[in-house]
């Protein structure tokens, strides 16, 4: 047996570096780099073989653990799971921030490599800097903490080890069913030690992508069921988008008379425009998709988990709605007690194309009607407009109690509808879009209209504040040749823009258009919606009283973004914001563009419903509140 004497940190990254992914008879190489930040558990060990042997791995350096991990996911997600970054840390404090990132991968199913430096495995120099002793269990480190959010973990306490821990871990993270966040912690002592290795574990592998076909039985099932539907629904989710089955899904619909709506992660995978596209669905949909929901008596759900946001909390569909999963993972597709068939999306839509003979559903000019009446809506929204003394149109009742306060104090007039409209009127067609969380998701899935595939990059199913920024440079690094918009409230922004620095080092360009309403807006909502005062969601100063009640913090956004090196835009009215977005086109780096965005100026709700904690003991109008939410939770679903 042929071997090489390397070090395991040394074996590692020759490994890295020889593992290529296939699929439909294409070949690429699956690990692009790896970003760290050094810290003494691992800078002498993975460090030191980065330095002396990458390879052909690139090296990032992050500036904070969970943001450079974010960027890593945002990288995968933006090459349809294909492409990968690994994301290194040193012991303690450093592989704890990327536990959120390790999360957020795994509730996307998004494959995410993270090599956390570990402490001693002889344990003779116990406690060495940054560990965490428990007196129970001498085997425990922070690692530990990656076990319930990862689908893959290992620790590597002997040389050895590293063989099978890589290969499972390769076997995990290149499975669309399977994948997520996968780590191995790697003991700093052992990343220094030699061994052996097997040329075999060396040499170039490539894992082949297979697109599983239906099995015959499911298949007749599931033909049934959509010949006796009289008026169906296609549900587009992100397996659909990762399978590159957005023709088959159109064309699908198209054959067949069926309209679909799209979920947060499906969103770009078929053209906005196309005549059976009703948009996005769900808690955050808009009146087309939510409106046709409501009559379907069968809805096709193509690569979706069904979260409550799909389904407004398992509310939206009617009692006699029958269900049918496309999905390539069996647990996913079992929800809501549907027929399964597990399928990779582009494959099982084409097994079901020509099997349905002269099929036709018995929707009418419903659909069309649907769409005008959003499309009417969407004018609507794009001309809610502050003027002296109130709005030229309303979305709310009444005026935001707050506005006059915050145009005193901070001075911005725009509304966050007409601010998206005009965004999306002026940006490149093909532009890439990145957001996760606050109202701007929810605006966005109504809202934002794209034929140019892959260019709707939303991490909604962690919802996590702080991947906006880190994984808009990853879709950059992904996809250079596109601008990229981070989409991001200045809650998220104030959690974590250390990436922002990390794309200015690098040299790419990514756009932050910052929405600014002085809090936590989509929160606030959500309290005194139900019934609730305003409590620590707005971003004030202590009044007199010492409460949180004061005057709203005006902060420069802008100006932190240009300390970094970043082109800053002020920007208070539609005016400034298009002149602001012109000129950031001609730019040749990153770009912030600060928006003083008047609260309360999103879109509303448009038949949906959301099933939340209220509390049961209450008064007022937060009792009122609870018994609507009552009211609501007996006509959803309990499965």
């Amino acid at each position: 047996m042929q071997t090489t004497r390397l070090t395991v940190a040394q074996a590692l990254i020759r490994f890295l570096d020889s593992q290529y992914v296939s699929l439909d008879g294409r070949e690429e190489k699956f690990v692009d780099g790896v970003a760290a930040i050094f810290g003494h558990g691992i800078v002498l060990g993975l460090g030191q073989a980065l330095e002396a042997c990458p390879g052909g791995l690139s090296f990032y350096q992050g500036k904070n653990e969970q943001g450079m991990a974010h960027m890593a996911a945002g990288f995968a997600k933006q090459h349809n799971r294909r492409r990968i970054i690994a994301a290194a840390s040193s012991i303690g404090p450093g592989a704890a921030n990327m536990v959120t990132a390790a999360a957020c991968a795994s509730v996307n199913n998004i494959p995410l490599l993270l090599l956390p430096g570990d402490t001693f495995s002889t344990r003779q120099p116990d406690p060495v800097l940054q560990q965490l002793e428990q007196e129970y269990d001498a085997s425990i480190t922070t690692n530990d903490a990656f076990r319930p959010v990862c689908k893959y973990w290992a620790r590597v306490n002997r040389a050895e080890q590293l063989m099978t821990a890589m290969i499972h871990a390769m076997r995990v993270l290149t499975d669309p069913a399977a994948t997520g966040a996968v780590c191995v912690a790697l003991p700093q002592d052992v990343q220094g030690e030699a061994y052996e290795w097997p040329d075999y574990f060396l040499r170039k592998r490539v894992h082949r992508i297979d697109r599983p076909l239906p099995a015959r039985e499911p298949l007749r099932e599931a033909m049934d069921m959509i010949k006796a539907a009289k008026r169906p629904l296609v549900i587009c989710g992100g397996g659909a988008r990762y399978s590159e089955a957005g023709e088959s899904l159109a064309g699908f619909c198209e054959k067949y008379n069926i309209p679909f709506a799209e979920t947060q992660a499906g969103k770009s995978a078929a053209p906005a425009s196309h005549a059976l596209n009703l948009g996005g669905i769900g808690v955050t949909g808009n009146s087309a998709a939510n409106t046709i929901a409501r009559r379907a008596d069968l809805v096709i759900s193509v690569g979706s988990r069904l979260s409550d946001f799909t389904t407004a909390s398992k509310w939206l569909f009617s009692e006699d709605c029958k269900f049918l999963n496309i999905n390539i993972n069996k647990f996913h597709a079992q929800k809501l007690d549907a027929a399964c068939l597990i399928a990779d999306a582009r494959t099982g839509l084409d097994a079901l194309l020509d099997g349905l003979e002269e099929y036709q559903s018995q929707w009418g000019g419903e659909i069309a009607e649907a769409r005008a009446v959003w499309a009417a809506e969407m004018q609507r929204l794009a001309g809610y407009h502050y003027e002296a003394g109130g709005f030229k149109t309303l979305v709310k009742a009444q005026n935001p109690a707050n506005v006059p306060d915050f145009i005193a104090q901070l001075g911005g007039t725009l509304t966050q509808t007409e601010a998206l409209c005009l965004i999306r009127e002026t940006i490149a067609a093909d532009a890439i879009i990145v957001g996760a969380s606050g109202s701007l998701p929810g605006d966005l899935q109504r809202m934002w209209e794209t034929d140019a595939k892959d260019s709707y990059h939303m991490e909604y199913g962690y919802s996590t504040m702080g991947y906006e920024i880190a994984a808009a440079l990853g879709c950059k690094l992904a996809q250079p040749e596109r601008e990229v918009y981070s989409m991001v409230g200045d809650g998220s922004f104030l959690m974590l823009h250390s990436e922002l620095v990390t794309a200015i080092q690098e040299g790419r360009k990514i756009n932050l258009l910052l929405f600014d309403n002085a809090g936590f807006g989509c929160i606030n909502n959500l309290q005194m919606g139900n019934g609730q005062q305003s409590l620590g969601t707005e971003f004030r100063r202590r009044d007199a009283e010492g409460n949180l009640n004061g005057a709203l913090l005006n902060i420069d956004y802008a100006g932190i973004g240009e300390a970094m090196g970043a082109v800053g835009y002020r920007v208070k009215t539609k005016a400034e914001l298009l002149a602001a977005l012109e000129d950031s086109k001609k730019q040749g780096k990153c770009t912030i563009i600060d928006m003083k965005v008047l609260p309360k100026t999103m879109t509303d709700g448009y038949g949906g419903w959301w099933n939340v904690g209220i509390a049961s003991v209450s008064g007022g109008e937060t009792q009122a509140a609870y018994l609507r939410k009552e009211e609501e939770l007996a006509k959803a679903r309990r499965y």
